[in-house]
Order: structure tokens, then C-alpha cells, then sequence
């Protein structure tokens, strides 16, 4: 008996360990690292309107790009704290509305120009949305990185949570998934007010070939 006791409390010992150890792993992953911060710096150099401050990370960027952290239960707990932070910057449309003009907002979605260092600071940013989504069906030419558009409207209505959801996606996806692989339009300044409201109207309104 003692002997079966003494292997229970020797097992429930391991495994306590084996979870601080890899907490601790975990942990590791968050702290600052000069050699690859060097490496960052060297391999990158400020030309035109890109300045060597785009790879300065802020507090989403440094956790998604630890997936070690990210996925261990203590980066479940800032995952949430994340998604807080990006959905507290979103601000609602100033003029209180979501809707703008479908056409515009197709020409926005195929446009991919802006930002880069051949561009000017007065180049219109487009937000490049075909790359990684299929919108209108009668477009032959997108990606699949994101999920299909087509129906957008359609399929899940035009409620007033439909319509804040979708502006809310627009502004700060990372408001939802930490780890969103869509940009934060707002939150980086790639697409202004008006151009979201015209997004948004290429998915929502009726008469958008999206919802045809």
C-alpha cells in the first residue's frame, strides 16, 4: 500500500513539474531577444514612404508572432486581453453611417496600390481585398486565404449586428482573432472612413453584385 502511495505522490509530483517547466517554456518565448532583433534591423533598410518604424511590433504583433506562447494557457488569458485592447480602438463611423457606395467600394477591393515604398503619401490606399477573398462571383481573379464574400449580405442579412460586425471586421479584425491574418485597416491607416463605409456597402447593400 505504501508503496502504490509513494508512486501516486511521485507521479502527481512529475507532472506538477512537467507543467512548471512548461509554463516556464512558454514564458520564455516573450522575452526580448537582441539577436533576432538585430536581425531584423539589418535585413531591412528606410526607402520612400517606408520607414524602418513598420517593424517596431506593438503588443498584438509581438504575441502572434510567439505561437508557442500564444497557444499555452497563459497566452489564452492574453489572447483575450489582445482582442480587448483592438476592440476598444474601433470607433463607430462619425457621421453614424455604416453604409456607403458599393461602386467605390469595389473599386477599393481591387486596388492593391499604397504603402509601399514606391508609393507617395498622397497615393490612395486600396485595400487589396481580392487578394485574399472572392467578392463579386463575376470576378475570375482571387484568393483563398480568407473566406469567400459572395452572398456577404445575402446569406447573413442586413441586421444592425450584421452591419457592426462587418464594420468592426473591417477596422480591426484582431478585435476578434488575436491573430487575424487581415490587416488592421483602420488601426493602421491603410483605408480612411469613407473607404470602409464603402467596403461595407459592397458586402451589405442590396443592389451590390455581391448580394445578386
Amino acid at each position: 500500500m505504501k508503496t502504490t502511495y509513494i508512486k501516486k505522490l511521485l507521479t502527481i509530483a512529475g507532472l506538477i513539474v512537467a507543467s512548471s517547466m512548461l509554463q516556464n517554456a512558454a514564458l520564455a518565448q516573450q522575452k526580448n531577444d537582441p539577436k533576432f532583433n538585430k536581425m531584423m534591423a539589418d535585413s531591412f533598410k528606410a526607402e520612400g514612404i517606408a520607414g524602418l518604424d513598420r517593424i517596431q511590433q506593438d503588443e498584438t504583433q509581438k504575441f502572434c508572432s510567439d505561437p508557442k506562447f500564444a497557444n499555452s494557457k497563459q497566452g489564452e488569458k492574453m489572447r483575450e486581453k489582445i482582442q480587448k485592447i483592438n476592440m476598444d480602438s474601433i470607433k463607430p463611423p462619425s457621421d453614424g453611417k455604416y453604409i456607403g457606395d458599393w461602386k467605390s467600394g469595389e473599386k477599393i477591393a481591387q486596388s492593391g496600390r499604397g504603402a509601399t515604398w514606391t508609393d507617395k503619401t498622397d497615393t490612395v490606399i486600396g485595400g487589396g481585398c481580392y487578394s485574399c477573398h472572392q467578392i463579386d462571383p463575376k470576378e475570375i481573379s482571387y484568393g483563398n486565404i480568407g473566406p469567400s464574400l459572395t452572398g456577404y449580405g445575402k446569406m447573413r442579412g442586413y441586421s444592425p449586428e450584421v452591419v457592426a460586425y462587418t464594420w468592426n471586421r473591417i477596422n480591426n479584425s484582431k478585435a476578434y482573432n488575436a491573430c487575424s491574418n487581415m490587416p488592421r485597416f483602420a488601426h493602421f491607416k491603410l483605408l480612411n472612413e469613407q473607404q470602409i463605409q464603402d467596403v461595407i456597402a459592397l458586402l451589405l447593400d442590396p443592389a451590390s453584385p455581391v448580394n445578386q
